[in-house]
């Protein structure tokens, strides 16, 4: 038995890393799960390894960025498996450079990406979930639903040459606390985690860093090894988390276990911020 049997979880960003991760320790832990990515191909592949494990997921192909998405994504979710209990906001990549260099553009689009499209999803969760709620409350059987927002260290410490990185994220921390607030009485428990250094393609040794195309903007994979080593220095566990490492938290926010946490950011850093 595990501890999200019976609920429906939709994971953004979940055909690679982190997002991937989450996706299949919820199905290891009885969930079914609605699989979001950029990628046809690599949704596809999360949702055929997780089938061939016995778990149950299903693709939602597309852009979060797309305001027509969030209510495509949502009715996958009902279409699919009638409803849906758990929305893990986690889709996101960083378009890095110093103010004085950034444009407009790549200013807007970590907001739109990190603040906009969690905005919306949740927006669209919304309709669903407080009809839903109403209605339990006065049958005397009010469900327990989750929002995990994924944050980072740099929302709550900043980063040099991510200013617009870090607004996005410490912007989803007080949507998170506001919306906890308000869907309390709905039995919605809203929190977030803020993740350190995490082994993804994102922060991959290179020799040469690589480039790749999201959304029309250029986001960097992979950096340099020396700064890489420096930052893992700083880890007092001695080493970066595994995209496994991150899930697991996700997994416990999204479960019964976590029925009175509420609002809260847990920091998942191996320690490297306190």
């Amino acid at each position: 038995m595990g501890i999200v049997d019976g609920k429906t979880a939709i994971v953004t960003g979940s055909g690679r890393g982190i997002g991937r991760a989450v996706a299949e320790l919820m199905c290891e832990q009885g969930a079914a799960v609605v699989v979001n990515d950029l990628d046809q191909g690599v949704a596809d592949e999360t949702v055929a390894a997780i089938s061939a494990g016995g778990g149950k997921a299903v693709a939602a192909v597309g852009s979060v960025t797309d305001s027509s998405f969030p209510a495509a994504l949502v009715s996958t979710a009902i279409d699919a498996f009638g409803g849906f209990d758990i929305i893990v906001n986690n889709a996101g990549y960083t378009n890095d450079g110093f103010i004085h260099k950034m444009s407009d553009e790549q200013w807007q689009s970590m907001l739109e990406c990190h603040l906009t499209a969690p905005f919306r999803i949740m927006r669209e969760a919304g309709k669903y979930w407080r009809d839903q709620a109403k209605q339990e409350a006065a049958a005397g059987e009010m469900r327990s639903r989750k929002i995990v927002n994924v944050s980072s260290t740099t929302g709550v410490a900043g980063n040099a040459g991510q200013v617009n990185y870090a607004a996005g994220k410490a912007g989803i921390v007080g949507m998170t606390k506001s919306l906890a607030k308000e869907w309390g009485r709905y039995n919605v428990n809203v929190n977030a985690v803020a993740y350190g250094f995490i082994e993804t393609r994102l922060t991959a040794a290179k020799d040469q860093v690589e480039r790749a195309q999201v959304d029309g903007n250029e986001v960097t994979l992979g950096i340099p090894e020396k700064i890489r080593d420096a930052a893992i220095r700083t880890i007092p566990l001695g080493r970066p988390g595994s995209p496994r490492d991150a899930a697991g938290p996700v997994v416990f926010l999204s479960s019964s276990l976590a029925d009175y946490v509420n609002g809260v950011v847990l920091l998942v850093t191996g320690g490297s911020y306190m």
